[in-house]
């Protein structure tokens, strides 16, 4: 069971924005991934280099996700087949205290200067009892607007 909340960043702040522009303080992760279906959500990824296959239900802040893993190659031929654009976005993991992680995503290409942050927890209850940092803005965790599978659709998102 996969429960996060996600929020849509305006601005980040200068002291986290300072820290990605220099590569110092957070991991970063590239990660490119496209969907073979939307209904049920059928995805494949690849997170630096390691490749797989994700089932995802239907949900919004709590849903099943499913991965397999994945071989270049196979990542490679499934590509091919992907319905929509390739989305490609960067990932920084910014600790955030409480044993949580922000999971901030700074999308690349034709879906710039989108920035998304998603927070995983443990229960739906940590999940809405969660307050974010000032510097988190609206709340998009219930719109399907900001799921990934309905960014990969090609349409653009004013």
């Amino acid at each position: 069971m996969e429960i996060e909340r996600k929020y849509l960043i305006k601005q980040l702040p200068g002291h986290i924005a300072l820290q990605i522009n220099n590569n110092s303080a957070f991991p970063c992760r590239l990660i490119t991934q496209g969907y073979l279906n939307t209904n049920p959500v059928i995805r494949i990824r690849r997170d630096n280099d390691l490749y797989e296959l994700t089932y995802k239900s239907k949900g919004f802040m709590a849903r099943q996700e499913y991965n397999l893993p994945l071989t270049k190659e196979a990542y490679e031929h499934l590509l091919t087949k992907i319905d929509g654009r390739l989305i490609q976005k960067k990932r920084y993991m910014i600790p955030l205290g409480h044993g949580l992680t922000a999971e901030l995503d700074i999308f690349e290409g034709d879906l710039a200067p989108l920035i998304l942050v998603e927070v995983e927890f443990p229960t739906e209850e940590d999940a809405l009892a969660f307050t974010p940092p000032s510097w988190f803005g609206e709340d998009v965790t219930f719109s399907g607007k900001y799921h990934n599978s309905n960014l990969s659709k090609e349409f653009p998102l004013a």
